[in-house]
């Protein structure tokens, strides 16, 4: 019988809020930048490539930042005070976009965004670790997925209507489409950071085994790869490949012949298939093992990246979107899992940081990478993501222990 813990839940709903409004400025931040609004120096660049400093200091700060604030977290033993710093910081900053008029202040906010959602992201992932156990660990960490990817999708769509429907009219004050899209992820962050608050405390165990000596494992015991490094690599490389799509999105509907509909659909095609199928998929893994379930999806996720080079109409472009989604479910929430058995006591901040940057780097990589390949011809980029793919899965195959055993009975490997 499957059970969740009632403070997973709670930051499961928690991490649904705040993503919904953190994928509403995936939207709006362009729109907002391109009205006029913002005014002053570029810094000498064009205001193009000014938009895309802001949209991707966020990814790089966050990425970067996270293991640091996984290991302060580890160090004090703490998780629910620096999830709520971080949900502070964001609150705020939301707020701030309204009335920020250059391009210094937008790189400012957007810069302490990324920093807030870096002690966010990994205290909450190991808050969710320490809270389950090793035969509902899988499943906790689908559940807490689900959520977020539902509210990351959900936020550009709900974006566009907010913006468009403005100017508003509330309680006697004035504000634009741009406005109430801002205070809108505000309160997004903020009823996070009320969730949080009233509804999740941490675990005993952490507060008195914190970290204090851990350094990150390239190498593993056996003279390989360290198998939470490892499923870092391939976490980025599934993160690359998904994410090879954004920056190429007028060259795909020129090739197909399609409408921005069309794309957009493409686009959250993988997102609707994580929803449906991250909460099921982590259950499995806690009853056959973790490891097949990752090596299968990076085994699915070369063909379904590869193929997105040379399909001729939207509808096979959807189904190969529709493929990749499949392979990323069977990926997330068994690599967490695995990561999360192998963590030492106290030390879960650490370790799943690995992943959790792992994927903001793909996520930012992916586009930049995309846009300087597809020059060599439309398909390179996919053929390079495929390669990605199969490398991935070659080296969680060889490299990664697995830690249950195909039973429901079964208990994790203990880690030297």
């Amino acid at each position: 019988m499957f059970s969740i813990d009632r403070r997973v839940l709670a930051l499961a709903l928690a991490r649904m809020a705040d993503a919904v409004g953190n994928s509403f400025l995936i939207v709006v931040l362009p729109v907002y930048i391109a009205s006029g609004a913002i005014s002053g120096d570029t810094f000498g660049l064009a205001e193009a490539m000014v938009t895309g400093i802001v949209l991707s200091l966020f990814g790089f700060l966050n990425s970067f930042t996270q293991p640091f604030a996984g290991r302060v977290s580890d160090r004090t033993g703490k998780r629910k005070v620096f999830i709520l710093f971080g949900l502070a910081i964001l609150t705020v900053t939301n707020v701030a976009y309204a009335f920020a008029g250059s391009y210094v202040s937008l790189v400012v906010i957007r810069a302490l965004q990324g920093v807030g959602v870096a002690f966010t992201i990994p205290c909450t992932i190991a808050l969710v670790n320490e809270l389950a156990t090793t035969d509902t660990r899988g499943g906790n960490m689908g559940v807490f997925n689900t959520f977020r990817l539902l509210g990351f999708g959900l936020g550009p769509i709900a974006a566009g209507s907010v913006v468009d429907g403005g100017p508003y009219r509330i309680a006697g004050v004035q504000l634009t489409g741009f406005d109430a899209a801002f205070y809108f992820a505000a309160v997004g962050a903020l009823v996070s950071y009320l969730l949080v608050t009233l509804l999740v405390s941490d675990p005993e165990r952490t507060k008195a085994s914190a970290g204090e000596d851990f350094d990150l494992a390239v190498r593993g015991r056996h003279g390989g790869l360290d198998s939470v490094f490892t499923l870092g690599l391939a976490t980025l490389f599934l993160a690359i490949s998904i994410a090879l799509l954004a920056t190429i999105e007028p060259m795909i509907n020129e090739r197909l012949d399609q409408g921005k509909t069309w794309f957009g659909l493409q686009f959250a095609a993988f997102v609707l298939v994580q929803v449906v199928l991250q909460t099921p998929i982590g259950r499995a893994s806690d009853r056959w093992g973790r490891r097949p379930f990752i090596v299968a999806g990076l085994a699915i996720l070369v063909p379904s990246t590869l193929v997105q080079g040379f399909v001729n109409t939207s509808v096979q472009m959807l189904v190969a979107r529709l493929v990749q989604g499949v392979s990323g479910a069977l990926v997330f929430a068994p690599a967490l899992a695995l990561a999360g058995d192998l963590a030492r006591e106290g030390q879960s901040g650490t370790q799943l940081s690995i992943l959790t940057m792992s994927f903001g780097l793909g996520t930012a990589i992916g586009p930049l990478a995309s846009g300087f390949l597809v020059g060599f011809g439309f398909a390179i980029p996919f053929e390079v993501g495929a390669v990605l793919a199969a490398l991935g899965a070659l080296l969680v195959y060889t490299q990664v222990e697995e830690t249950v055993a195909p039973s429901a009975d079964a208990r994790p490997t203990p880690q030297d």
